[in-house]
């Protein structure tokens, strides 16, 4: 695929096949995203592919927990609840995927149901776990340095026929997914990324969110045109 094809066309997939993913094109796609930047090239990430049991294990921890009201013990800062333009950028694209379900924002059994997918890792078939070394806890640089490495990801993963979608959510207990994914005590857990073939007929597949102007985000400082 062109580089423009990935980048415009890539969306977040909510809905998977239950098809295995090989380990070899897993392998394939985290050694492209691999090549995204780094500071000074210090590459803090580690990348923890799950599937089958473990990830049935972990999906029913953190369902479990969540539902029975554990607080959320995620080992990054978190930005809490967002307010302003940002939480209406949120509520847009909460919008546009109840719209594609044919969810009412009423019909508080299906927004639940639609929580508790988020909570499952929207049942991928693989979850990819991105940690990186604890030593860097502290450092802000290193977080934006795994931000860079699961855009490449997902990119990656489009490029090759995949589909995925960040999901915090999926990770929210963090104790469980250490257990399950094996996370060893000197990484912290950063995020994770479902992982799988896109189900054709899965409505939220399609939805495309919206991006602002490049003149709401684009700032000229002396160019001469």
């Amino acid at each position: 695929m062109e580089f423009d094809d990935v980048v415009t066309g890539r969306r977040s997939i909510r809905g998977f096949k239950t098809d295995a993913v090989p380990t070899a094109l897993i392998r394939e796609v985290v050694e492209l995203a691999t090549r995204a930047p780094s500071s000074m090239n210090t590459q803090p990430w580690y990348f923890h592919a799950v599937t089958g049991e473990a990830l049935d294990n972990i999906r029913q921890g953190n369902t479990e927990r969540n539902l029975e009201g554990v607080p959320a013990s995620r080992e990054i800062r978190i930005h809490g609840d967002y307010q302003g333009v940002h939480r209406e950028r949120q509520k847009a694209i909460a919008a546009q995927l109840f719209e594609a379900m044919g969810i009412d924002w009423g019909d508080k059994v299906r927004r639940h149901d639609w929580v508790m997918r988020g909570f499952r890792q929207f049942d991928a078939p693989v979850s990819v776990v991105v940690t990186f070394d604890n030593s860097l806890t502290d450092n802000d640089i290193a977080v934006f340095d795994c931000g860079a490495v699961v855009n490449a990801l997902v990119n990656a993963a489009w490029s090759r026929g995949l589909g995925a979608v960040i999901n915090g959510q999926g990770i929210m207990q963090s104790p469980v997914v250490r257990e399950f994914a094996q996370i060893p005590d000197d990484q912290v857990i950063m995020s994770c990324v479902a992982m799988g073939f896109p189900l054709e007929d899965f409505a939220a597949n399609d939805v495309v969110s919206t991006r602002r102007p490049v003149d709401d985000v684009l700032n000229f400082v002396g160019f001469s045109r």
